[in-house]
């Protein structure tokens, strides 16, 4: 037994770990992370993606922060899709399939080079404390070898590790990962310090080998190609194709028949899985209209025969899976590679937690990931980032990093985790949680808060010049805008020519950029406008069309955080325009006191709380005038 000295410990290898100890180490601090396998570090626990709606703004966001997913991404990228292209841009986001080896050896390889960290295989049994000055402190970890690592904070990013159990019908074992183990010591030792512990649960679907598929009688589903970094890659990888197909009537009496097998209606799980990412079981059982439920054939990989189905999570036992995979069309051979399963584990209230994802109860010891009952590698990435800044800022006697809801999905994000909880749920990121999503989009994630990550001196002077170029050359094209366009018989002609239709009356280039049909590469071919890259005449175009909408958004927030402390006595829910009924009978039993307190009410959505906020100041407004 020994000890060694550092700064930070971080417990855990996932996408959480990866992020907290990276950013940890590069702000200068000594760091540890510890982990059961280091050859596990990274790995992709369910569906080899990343991104998705709502949580593709999250990995650009974390990019523009110097985070490192976004660039392992890109490095691993087999398949590259935008969603909700036919949507307005607010909700609007990427999502990469990416090969599920090549994935975790480079997020590996990059914090191979990272100074300051070290990596010990190992596992954290006890977090040990010290007290003065009427405050309780990490002082310490003991490991399962019996080493000791002293330090000053703890990032714990246990996943679905802690006190983990896999269910695949009437089968359990522990572990919080097919073939891993599970973190039972960690969780005993966690409780016997007051924090307070439940249980969730979550679930992966089948693995299929790829030649007992028969595709042609499914929907091939191609890359459009595209990158998250706002760096790009140096070179990609070949794309693979994708395929659809559909849950039947038959299938869906297969499940039935078999529910009580189930690990979840069988009575062997008493976790709550996630509502918005459920089973095959659950799907069945709350939507007993649905006729067919939508699956995808995702391979995992460029040099694997596995293929994912994604839609279709379940822990019924491997025989049923495989009858009712084998009703499918194009699947009536198929071969499991590996059965699905649920896996159950301890989560810890994230509403014990700051801003700073620091518990409440004991300085230096920070939680992030699906510990604080999140799900999805993306929502527990971006904690492990913020966890990790904070706790490196703490010992270097800076200030922490918050980000709010007005800045980044990734402060909606903690606000939800840190005031509302989860509910009894695995949260889950959606564009419907930001009340300012159109301003927080994708595209513009580098203007939001890529002067915090140079100002963190995580964005390096390439990176950093290369975004300047990008802002110069938006506002050179802004500038422009302003020049008028007169209906001259050869402007005429040149607008028809180009299929712009007719210009009929003078108009400002800005005029023009504002009608839907017009884009700024279409104006370019008749106009002396600056040549832009696609990336920055998308930005000039986004600002020019939505001016008006982003303009309403922000005198909203600004509106909402004015009224945050105002007082709700005596208002009548039910007058209020733009709530639903389940927000009103939900303030009607929590008579909150005040909009703040209104806005910790469970199932009071953020976009509640800003017509809560319009209507007061209306309501004050029309008081004002009165008494006048």
């Amino acid at each position: 037994m020994g000890t060694k000295e550092f700064d930070i410990v971080v417990v855990g290898g996932g996408h959480a770990g990866c992020e907290a100890a990276a950013v940890a180490a590069k702000l200068g601090v000594r760091v540890a992370m510890v982990t059961f396998d280091k050859s596990a570090i990274g790995r992709l626990s369910c569906n080899p993606a990343i991104g998705g709606l709502a949580k593709g703004n999250l990995v650009r966001e974390l990019d523009a922060l110097g985070g490192l997913m976004a660039q392992v991404t890109d490095s691993a990228t087999i398949q590259f899709r935008h969603l909700n292209t036919r949507k307005g841009l607010a909700v609007r986001s990427s999502r990469a399939q990416v090969d599920i080896d090549l994935y975790p050896k480079a997020m590996q390889k990059v914090l191979g080079s990272v100074d300051n960290l070290e990596i010990i295989e190992d596992e954290v049994v006890s977090v040990l404390t010290t007290a003065s000055d009427d405050e309780i402190s990490i002082s310490s970890v003991i490991l399962g070898s019996g080493d000791e690592l002293a330090c000053r904070s703890v990032v714990l990013t246990t996943g679905t590790f802690l006190s983990a159990m896999l269910h695949c019908g009437a089968e359990t074992t522990l572990g919080g990962r097919v073939g891993e183990g599970s973190a039972m010591g960690l969780g005993e030792a966690l409780r016997d310090i007051g924090v307070g512990l439940a249980r969730l649960k979550t679930g992966t679907p089948p693995r299929l080998r790829a030649d007992s598929i028969d595709y042609s009688k499914m929907e091939p589903q191609e890359s459009v190609g595209g990158h998250f970094s706002f760096t790009p890659p140096e070179k990609s990888l070949e794309s693979i194709t994708c395929h659809m197909v559909y849950t039947n009537e038959q299938t869906h009496e297969i499940i039935r028949d078999n529910l009580e097998k189930s690990a979840v209606y069988g009575g062997g799980i008493t976790g709550a899985g996630p509502r918005y990412c459920p089973s095959i079981e659950d799907k069945v059982v709350r939507f007993p209209q649905r006729g067919r439920h939508l699956l995808f054939l995702e391979p995992e990989g460029l040099d694997t025969d596995r293929v994912y189905v994604n839609g279709l999570s379940t822990s019924l036992p491997e025989d049923v899976q495989l009858l009712l995979l084998r009703s499918i069309p194009g699947l009536e051979k198929a071969v499991i590679e590996q059965a699905g399963y649920a896996v159950e584990y301890d989560y810890s209230d994230p509403r014990q937690l700051g801003h700073d994802l620091q518990y409440k109860g004991l300085k230096g010891l920070y939680m992030a990931g699906q510990l604080n009952g999140s799900s999805g590698y993306e929502e527990a990435a971006v904690q492990g980032f913020i966890a990790g800044v904070c706790a490196a800022h703490s010992t270097l006697g800076r200030d922490p990093l918050i980000l709010g809801r007005d800045e980044a999905y990734i402060g909606v994000l903690i606000d939800d985790l840190v005031t509302r909880g989860v509910g009894g749920e695995p949260y889950r990121m959606f564009t419907s949680r930001a009340e300012h999503r159109l301003s927080l989009r994708e595209d513009n994630a580098d203007r939001r808060l890529m002067k915090i990550g140079r100002d963190l001196g995580l964005v390096n002077k390439e990176r950093w010049s290369r975004f300047e170029r990008k802002i110069s050359a938006i506002e050179r094209s802004i500038a422009t805008l302003s020049q008028k366009v007169s209906p001259t018989s050869n402007m005429v002609l040149r607008f028809r020519d180009a299929g712009l239709g007719e210009l009929k009356k003078q108009s400002t280039v800005e005029q023009l950029l504002r009608r839907p049909e017009y884009t700024y590469e279409l104006l370019s071919r008749v106009l002396d406008l600056p040549d832009l890259s696609p990336e920055e005449a998308e930005q000039v175009e986004t600002d020019v069309k939505y001016a008006g909408y982003l303009q309403r958004e922000k005198v909203r927030a600004a509106q909402a955080k004015k009224m945050a402390g105002v007082s709700l006595e005596g208002v009548d829910f039910t007058e209020v325009a733009g709530l639903s009924s389940e927000v009103i009978q939900r303030l009607k039993g929590a008579s909150p006191a005040t909009l703040d307190a209104a806005s910790r009410v469970p199932s009071v959505t953020p976009a509640a709380i800003t017509a809560l906020a319009l209507y007061m100041s209306r309501r004050s407004a029309e008081h004002q005038r009165q008494v006048k």
